[in-house]
């Protein structure tokens, strides 16, 4: 089983790759399979550490159940647990979750991503109980917990990790929610026991109060520029981390796409040229100009970082190999 230990370093966020009939209402079978294993392969060879699948990027709302389970068998067979890979497998129902879960242990995953059933508001005693439940019903699998107040509409606070570390197989989190003071506070209670990703903006200082790695949605333009924020940690080379952390927000880099654009953030995916999309899913098909815009200018921006940080990256990678 994955470990607390396996959680480190830079964690991306897989989109879910879209077939060109997507945006079709009526489509049944929208995983692009061939465009899926090609990538994640590719990901997984340039050095990504962990591999998470069906979060928001990965349209976990927007998946239908067959949808699903192709995605997660292709994935699992790709990966070969040549890095820890978590399924994610949030459902506003927690009794798809159940089948979710099932659906990715017998795939052969050792690892999920699971947030709260999210449809009405949780309360910290059902969320609480929910991942218990879960838990023991699947000892066999690692669980990350993902915690997006925003969309989950319900933030986990530090006190509940006081009841949730009793689950030996609650391993890991991907957050991004809390201030220093609350994250302080978490790891007097987490240390050792689950490793937490943090948004890639924070990975400087969040690194050194104990986060174990960053999470990234851009490291699908080009993982280099946060693989080189990783490395620069590794070496304790802070005041360039700082810098980096820097250019990855850069005041040239578009911004993104607002919460209500909903798929626009494809356009400059597809723009970064590393792999492709595919397509955004009903019922996200029109975007306001401005976000095209802001899209196009964040993809120009991410080519260049790769530009710069790749050679740096691969350089390292050779060194190591030596």
């Amino acid at each position: 089983m994955l470990t607390p230990q396996d959680m480190r370093g830079v964690m991306a966020m897989m989109p879910a790759f879209a077939t060109a009939d997507a945006a079709d209402l009526r489509a049944t079978a929208t995983i692009n399979v061939d465009e899926l294993r090609e990538s994640v392969d590719r990901i997984v060879r340039d050095g990504i550490d962990v591999l998470a699948t069906t979060g928001t990027f990965g349209e976990c709302y927007n998946l239908l159940f067959d949808e699903f389970v192709t995605l997660t068998r292709a994935t699992v067979d790709v990966v070969k647990k040549r890095v820890p890979l978590l399924i994610g497998c949030t459902s506003p129902n927690p009794r798809e979750v159940v089948q979710k879960m099932k659906v990715a242990r017998d795939a052969g995953a050792e690892g999920v991503l699971l947030g709260v059933p999210y449809y009405e508001p949780s309360s910290v005693p059902n969320a609480v109980q929910f991942y218990h439940e879960i838990a023991a019903l699947f000892p066999e699998l690692a669980i990350v917990i993902y915690h997006n107040p925003e969309n989950h509409k319900f933030t986990i606070p530090v006190a509940a990790f006081n009841k949730l570390v009793e689950n030996k197989n609650i391993i890991g989190m991907k957050d991004s929610h809390r201030d220093t003071r609350a994250f302080v506070q978490l790891q007097k209670i987490i240390k050792g026991k689950i490793g937490v990703f943090v948004n890639q903006a924070q990975y400087y200082p969040f690194a050194r109060m104990g986060a174990a790695g960053c999470w990234s949605i851009d490291a699908w333009m080009g993982p280099w520029p946060v693989l080189h924020l990783r490395n620069l940690l590794a070496k304790g080379e802070d005041e360039q981390a700082l810098k980096m952390v820097g250019e990855l927000l850069g005041s040239g880099s578009g911004g993104r796409p607002d919460a209500s654009e909903g798929g626009a953030g494809k356009t400059a995916h597809e723009r970064a040229g590393y792999y492709k999309p595919g397509p955004a899913r009903p019922p996200f098909r029109n975007f306001p100009d401005i976000a095209v815009e802001r899209a196009i200018k964040r993809a120009e921006y991410w080519k260049g970082l790769c530009a710069k940080y790749r050679p740096l990256v691969e350089a390292g990678k050779r060194s190591d190999a030596a």
